[in-house]
Protein backbone atom coordinates (compact mmCIF):
# COMPACT_ATOMS: atom_id res chain seq x y z
CA UNK A 1 0.00 0.00 0.00
CA UNK A 2 1.63 3.40 -0.94
CA UNK A 3 1.45 6.45 1.58
CA UNK A 4 -0.63 8.24 -0.53
CA UNK A 5 -3.17 4.90 -0.40
CA UNK A 6 -2.76 4.85 4.09
CA UNK A 7 -3.67 8.75 3.96
CA UNK A 8 -6.38 8.23 2.30
CA UNK A 9 -7.34 4.66 4.18
CA UNK A 10 -7.17 7.35 7.20
CA UNK A 11 -8.90 10.21 6.44
CA UNK A 12 -11.81 7.70 5.78
CA UNK A 13 -11.66 6.15 9.20
CA UNK A 14 -11.49 9.26 10.40
CA UNK A 15 -14.72 10.53 8.82
CA UNK A 16 -16.15 7.29 9.55
CA UNK A 17 -15.09 7.75 13.67
CA UNK A 18 -16.63 11.67 13.31
CA UNK A 19 -19.93 10.47 12.03
CA UNK A 20 -20.04 7.72 14.40
CA UNK A 21 -19.25 10.37 17.13
CA UNK A 22 -21.79 12.91 15.74
CA UNK A 23 -24.74 10.44 16.00
CA UNK A 24 -23.79 9.33 19.56
CA UNK A 25 -23.36 12.85 20.96
CA UNK A 26 -25.72 14.73 23.03
CA UNK A 27 -27.76 17.55 21.56
CA UNK A 28 -25.95 19.59 23.77
CA UNK A 29 -22.34 18.38 22.92
CA UNK A 30 -23.36 18.83 18.94
CA UNK A 31 -24.70 22.21 19.43
CA UNK A 32 -20.69 22.94 21.33
CA UNK A 33 -19.10 21.26 18.11
CA UNK A 34 -21.63 23.46 15.95
CA UNK A 35 -20.63 26.49 17.79
CA UNK A 36 -17.03 25.60 16.81
CA UNK A 37 -17.96 25.40 12.86
CA UNK A 38 -18.14 21.59 13.07
CA UNK A 39 -20.89 21.17 10.14
CA UNK A 40 -20.77 17.61 10.68
CA UNK A 41 -22.32 18.54 14.13
CA UNK A 42 -24.69 20.66 12.42
CA UNK A 43 -25.59 17.58 9.75
CA UNK A 44 -26.28 15.40 13.01
CA UNK A 45 -28.75 17.46 14.60
CA UNK A 46 -30.59 17.97 11.21
CA UNK A 47 -30.81 14.66 11.26
CA UNK A 48 -32.25 13.87 14.44
CA UNK A 49 -35.06 16.37 14.73
CA UNK A 50 -35.87 18.17 11.07
CA UNK A 51 -38.88 15.68 11.10
CA UNK A 52 -40.20 17.37 14.61
CA UNK A 53 -39.27 20.70 13.33
CA UNK A 54 -40.68 20.10 9.98
CA UNK A 55 -44.20 18.12 11.45
CA UNK A 56 -44.67 21.72 13.92
CA UNK A 57 -44.23 24.35 11.21
CA UNK A 58 -46.59 22.30 8.91
CA UNK A 59 -48.81 22.23 11.47
CA UNK A 60 -48.39 26.19 12.18
CA UNK A 61 -48.84 27.54 8.76
CA UNK A 62 -51.22 25.24 7.76
CA UNK A 63 -49.28 23.40 5.16
CA UNK A 64 -47.94 26.33 3.48
CA UNK A 65 -45.80 25.75 0.60
CA UNK A 66 -42.59 27.40 1.98
CA UNK A 67 -42.68 24.52 4.93
CA UNK A 68 -39.22 23.05 3.47
CA UNK A 69 -37.87 26.83 3.24
CA UNK A 70 -38.31 27.43 6.93
CA UNK A 71 -37.06 24.50 8.40
CA UNK A 72 -34.18 24.73 6.50
CA UNK A 73 -33.56 28.22 7.46
CA UNK A 74 -34.23 27.01 10.80
CA UNK A 75 -30.78 24.46 10.69
CA UNK A 76 -29.17 27.48 9.03
CA UNK A 77 -29.45 29.55 11.92
CA UNK A 78 -28.50 27.40 14.44
CA UNK A 79 -24.59 28.09 13.78
CA UNK A 80 -25.56 31.42 14.65
CA UNK A 81 -27.41 30.66 18.24
CA UNK A 82 -25.76 27.58 19.03
CA UNK A 83 -23.16 29.23 21.65
CA UNK A 84 -26.53 30.61 23.18
CA UNK A 85 -28.20 27.01 23.96
CA UNK A 86 -28.59 26.30 27.62
CA UNK A 87 -27.22 22.68 27.72
CA UNK A 88 -30.67 20.85 28.28
CA UNK A 89 -30.94 17.43 27.21
CA UNK A 90 -32.82 17.58 23.74
CA UNK A 91 -32.88 20.31 21.56
CA UNK A 92 -36.25 20.02 20.26
CA UNK A 93 -38.07 22.44 21.66
CA UNK A 94 -35.53 25.19 21.01
CA UNK A 95 -35.11 24.19 17.35
CA UNK A 96 -38.91 24.38 17.19
CA UNK A 97 -38.96 27.64 18.80
CA UNK A 98 -36.26 29.24 16.43
CA UNK A 99 -38.45 27.51 13.52
CA UNK A 100 -41.68 29.31 14.64
CA UNK A 101 -39.96 32.43 15.12
CA UNK A 102 -38.70 32.48 11.58
CA UNK A 103 -42.22 31.07 10.49
CA UNK A 104 -44.10 34.30 12.31
CA UNK A 105 -41.53 36.29 10.00
CA UNK A 106 -42.24 34.74 7.16
CA UNK A 107 -45.73 35.61 7.37
CA UNK A 108 -45.44 39.40 8.09
CA UNK A 109 -43.14 39.46 4.88
CA UNK A 110 -45.20 37.56 3.24
CA UNK A 111 -48.33 39.52 4.26
CA UNK A 112 -46.35 42.91 3.72
CA UNK A 113 -45.16 41.80 0.65
CA UNK A 114 -48.83 40.71 -0.57
CA UNK A 115 -50.27 43.99 0.50
CA UNK A 116 -47.25 45.78 -1.46
CA UNK A 117 -48.23 43.68 -4.46
CA UNK A 118 -52.03 44.76 -3.80
CA UNK A 119 -51.98 48.79 -3.78
CA UNK A 120 -49.52 48.39 -7.25
CA UNK A 121 -51.71 45.84 -9.08
CA UNK A 122 -54.27 46.96 -11.77
CA UNK A 123 -57.61 46.34 -10.27
CA UNK A 124 -60.40 45.38 -12.81
CA UNK A 125 -63.16 45.54 -10.34
CA UNK A 126 -64.73 48.64 -9.89
CA UNK A 127 -63.89 50.20 -6.22
CA UNK A 128 -67.54 51.31 -5.58
CA UNK A 129 -68.33 47.73 -5.85
CA UNK A 130 -66.82 47.28 -2.60
CA UNK A 131 -68.59 49.12 0.28
CA UNK A 132 -66.44 50.39 3.50
CA UNK A 133 -68.14 47.94 5.63
CA UNK A 134 -67.32 45.18 3.43
CA UNK A 135 -63.67 46.75 3.67
CA UNK A 136 -63.34 46.83 7.43
CA UNK A 137 -64.81 43.24 7.27
CA UNK A 138 -62.23 42.38 5.28
CA UNK A 139 -59.66 44.10 7.25
CA UNK A 140 -61.00 42.36 10.51
CA UNK A 141 -60.34 38.85 9.28
CA UNK A 142 -56.95 39.49 8.50
CA UNK A 143 -55.84 40.80 11.60
CA UNK A 144 -58.04 37.81 13.04
CA UNK A 145 -55.76 35.79 11.44
CA UNK A 146 -52.62 37.52 12.24
CA UNK A 147 -53.68 37.27 16.13
CA UNK A 148 -54.41 33.39 15.97
CA UNK A 149 -50.98 32.32 14.20
CA UNK A 150 -49.56 32.69 18.01
CA UNK A 151 -52.16 31.01 19.61
CA UNK A 152 -51.87 28.51 16.96
CA UNK A 153 -48.48 27.79 18.03
CA UNK A 154 -48.97 27.43 21.66
CA UNK A 155 -51.86 24.66 21.09
CA UNK A 156 -49.53 22.31 18.46
CA UNK A 157 -46.83 22.51 21.16
CA UNK A 158 -48.42 22.02 23.74
CA UNK A 159 -51.55 19.67 22.89
CA UNK A 160 -50.03 17.88 20.03
CA UNK A 161 -46.58 18.01 20.67
CA UNK A 162 -46.80 17.58 24.44
CA UNK A 163 -44.21 20.02 25.50
CA UNK A 164 -43.98 21.35 28.96
CA UNK A 165 -45.86 25.28 29.06
CA UNK A 166 -42.55 26.14 30.93
CA UNK A 167 -40.70 24.82 27.66
CA UNK A 168 -43.29 26.88 25.10
CA UNK A 169 -42.68 30.13 27.39
CA UNK A 170 -38.60 29.77 26.93
CA UNK A 171 -38.70 28.51 23.50
CA UNK A 172 -40.81 31.20 22.15
CA UNK A 173 -39.28 33.36 24.51
CA UNK A 174 -42.73 34.75 26.25
CA UNK A 175 -43.86 34.80 29.57
CA UNK A 176 -45.46 31.41 31.12
CA UNK A 177 -48.57 33.38 31.78
CA UNK A 178 -48.73 34.35 28.06
CA UNK A 179 -48.36 30.81 27.26
CA UNK A 180 -51.60 29.86 29.26
CA UNK A 181 -53.27 32.69 28.00
CA UNK A 182 -52.69 31.70 24.26
CA UNK A 183 -53.84 28.16 25.36
CA UNK A 184 -57.19 29.17 26.96
CA UNK A 185 -58.03 31.19 23.99
CA UNK A 186 -57.05 28.49 21.08
CA UNK A 187 -58.79 26.12 23.23
CA UNK A 188 -62.19 27.97 23.52
CA UNK A 189 -61.78 28.99 20.14
CA UNK A 190 -61.55 25.26 19.10
CA UNK A 191 -64.69 24.84 20.95
CA UNK A 192 -66.35 27.48 19.66
CA UNK A 193 -65.48 26.64 15.64
CA UNK A 194 -66.42 23.16 16.73
CA UNK A 195 -69.59 24.13 17.99
CA UNK A 196 -70.66 26.06 15.07
CA UNK A 197 -70.04 23.37 12.69
CA UNK A 198 -72.16 20.89 14.96
CA UNK A 199 -75.09 23.55 14.48
CA UNK A 200 -74.61 23.58 11.02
Amino acid sequence: MSSQERSFAKARAAEGTEAHDAASASDADLLVRIAQHDLGALGALYDRHMRSVWRVVYRVTNGASDVEDIVHATFLKVPQLASRFDGRPSARSWLIGIALRLAQRHARTLHRFTRMLGRFAHVTQDADRLDPESRAIGRAKLAVLERAAPKKAVFVLIELEGLSHDDVARDLDVPLATVRTRLFHAKRELREALAREGAQ
